[in-house]
């Protein structure tokens, strides 16, 4: 049964204007997360706004938006395939237990300006 359904856009060169601030990317981003798009290459930055696209779905999927919670429990990876996929933990993980939520769809997309993310929650 899906709980919650949750999707977000965020435009690449907002992605583009934070490199520039220092520190920023470890703010928001498990290191893990940085360094698979580093790995990227000229992707990289389109890499993370998905990524962080992800993280906004999840807080819209729960019902609850991201108050309380550290952007770095809602971490994306990717399988052997490259299926994207969300590992939650800390608080996060709480509120997707408090929440009854037993799985979690992500989909990701990015072209030109935007990268796109779609989470679903299922109880």
């Amino acid at each position: 049964m899906i709980l919650g359904l949750g999707i977000d856009v965020v435009h690449i060169n907002r992605m583009e204007h934070w490199k520039e601030i220092p520190g920023l990317f470890n703010r928001y981003f498990h290191k893990d997360e940085i360094k698979s798009a580093e790995l990227r290459g000229p992707s990289a930055i389109m890499s993370l706004a998905a990524r962080f696209a992800a993280k906004e779905a999840f807080g819209k999927a729960l019902g609850t938006g991201l108050a309380g919670l550290s952007l770095k429990e809602i971490q994306v990876i990717n399988n052997h395939n490259g299926k994207p996929d969300i590992v939650i933990s800390g608080k996060a993980e709480e509120a997707f237990v408090r929440f009854g939520g037993r799985g979690i769809f992500l989909s990701l997309t990015h072209e030109k300006d935007n990268a796109i993310a779609v989470v679903i929650i299922e109880g």
